[in-house]
């Protein structure tokens, strides 16, 4: 099995949800199909299906996160330091067409969203600035179209 690297506050928001599914979204959903299976004939009772449906995606829910967690190879932010880009960095560009500036922490797969600024480790962005340095150019092909960005700080932790 492959190892998924991941920071530990990705680790613990993973561990948070499937606590949460297990405990508090499986109850849920089996009180509800108990209440809709009360209600009598099965085959045209939309809230039994509706019930066992939710139960259906939770518990693969629950698999994948089960999975992703016995996977993970937690990485300790503050072990990392340098000012080459690698996992677990927190990197500052600048636009070079633009000037505008950027902020992306370099964070494993299951982690990643783009909206807080936290890219996955197998994202355009985040390969094209891996092994990269501060004052380096670099340029990312991303499915909108290429861009140009200068590194300014590189920081972990």
């Amino acid at each position: 099995m492959e190892k998924i690297p991941m920071t530990a506050s990705g680790y613990a928001a993973l561990e948070a949800e499937l606590k949460r599914r297990q405990q508090e979204e499986r109850p849920r959903i089996i009180q509800a199909i108990a209440e809709a299976r009360a209600l009598g004939d099965l085959s045209e009772n939309a809230e039994y299906h509706a019930a066992k449906e939710a139960q259906s995606l939770n518990e693969g829910r629950i698999q994948e996160l089960e999975s992703l967690l016995s996977r993970a190879d937690v990485i300790d932010l503050s072990k990392l330091n340098g000012k080459t880009v690698k996992f677990g960095a927190t990197v500052t560009l600048v636009d070079e067409d633009t000037e505008e500036e950027k902020v992306y922490q370099i964070v494993g797969e299951p982690e990643a969203d783009v909206h807080s600024g936290r890219v996955s480790i197998t994202s355009p962005v985040a390969r094209a600035l891996i092994g990269k340095s501060i004052g380096d150019s670099v340029e990312v092909v991303t499915p909108g179209g290429g861009k140009s960005y200068e590194i300014i700080n590189v920081r972990f932790g």
